[in-house]
């Protein structure tokens, strides 16, 4: 996984003031994704817990459902990811992208001047595309990093990556990983599934598939662990950071002030291994979104 950069920003504070009635609920959104469902009830918990009214839209759609609806106020809070808003600003060429504290300050200062929007406190970990293989191979072949993958490939070992239409083709995918540490893989170790849910195509991995033994997936995914996969770490950052950070429409933390309070020691926690574990429990285990987000929430001190 690309190296982890942690937010500090000061201690967490449990003695939130709560906010009076006087304003409309706060209309918490999220996308499709069982990741938004979850940060999404965390959210919703959290504000709840201070005393702010909130309204559940969560799982309303895809990226681009939710980021209209946030645009247009039929949302006001969503959790979004740092490395999104290269696209959503043209701006995908730009390297800053590539740093945690740096994309997320651009992406602040952008949706701000242009849409009003506020990202708040970002969590320390990054969902970006991650290649994943399976930990036997791993260790016999002393596989640890994308160098590591590279050099396995030059040397001539077998390959067949899993992986959806949109990670092969997209310049910030496959060629991505490819031209930064210099392998190609060839039609013939690609495995091109329908749909390209990261589930199936780590399942592919795991398994075996079709002689698949790399897998695309995310970085934050909950089956890694579950199916025995090691994530690839992106030594040379050829990826944008995905860190995940509540955005929040100007004028509704302007009614609620606290907002960024409240939600601040609740993206704090969420790193990389504590968003693998949660989502675990959601995708692999089977358990509510909701059910796991009080919970985690009331094991962290962050609900009374």
């Amino acid at each position: 996984m690309p190296t982890r950069r942690v937010f500090l920003f000061g201690a967490l504070s449990l003695a939130l003031p709560r906010e009076a009635h006087a304003a409309a609920p706060v209309v918490v959104g999220s996308k499709l994704d069982l990741e938004g469902a979850l940060i999404g009830h965390m959210i919703l918990f959290a504000l709840n817990n201070a005393g702010i009214p909130t309204q559940n839209r969560l799982q309303i759609g895809p990226t681009t459902i939710a980021r209209a609806a946030l645009l247009a106020g039929a949302i006001d809070i969503c959790i979004e990811y740092t490395g999104n808003a290269a696209f959503f600003f043209h701006d995908d060429t730009n390297p800053v992208w590539k740093s945690a504290e740096a994309g997320y300050a651009r992406a602040k200062k952008l949706d701000f001047e242009t849409n009003r929007l506020v990202w708040l406190q970002p969590a320390p970990a990054d969902n970006t595309w991650v290649i994943a293989i399976p930990q036997p191979l791993a260790s016999k072949e002393s596989l640890r990093t994308l160098e590591d993958f590279a050099r396995f490939i030059r040397d001539g070992k077998r390959v067949r990556l899993a992986a959806s239409a949109e990670f092969v083709e997209s310049a910030a995918g496959l060629p991505a990983f490819e031209e930064t540490y210099g392998f190609k893989l060839r039609a013939s170790q690609l495995l091109i599934l329908s749909g390209g849910e990261t589930s199936a195509t780590m399942k592919a991995a795991a398994d075996g598939i079709s002689g698949v033994n790399a897998g695309m997936a995310y970085g934050t995914d909950g089956a890694l662990a579950a199916l025995d996969l090691v994530a690839l770490e992106d030594t040379k950052h050829a990826e944008p950071v995905y860190a995940p950070a509540p955005v929040v429409r100007a004028e509704v933390l302007d009614a609620y002030p606290s907002i960024a309070q409240v939600l601040a020691p609740v993206f704090m926690r969420l790193d990389l291994v504590t968003l693998r574990k949660l989502n675990e429990k959601v995708a692999v285990e089977g358990e509510d979104a909701g059910a796991v987000a009080r919970n985690f929430l009331q094991t962290s001190n962050l609900l009374e």
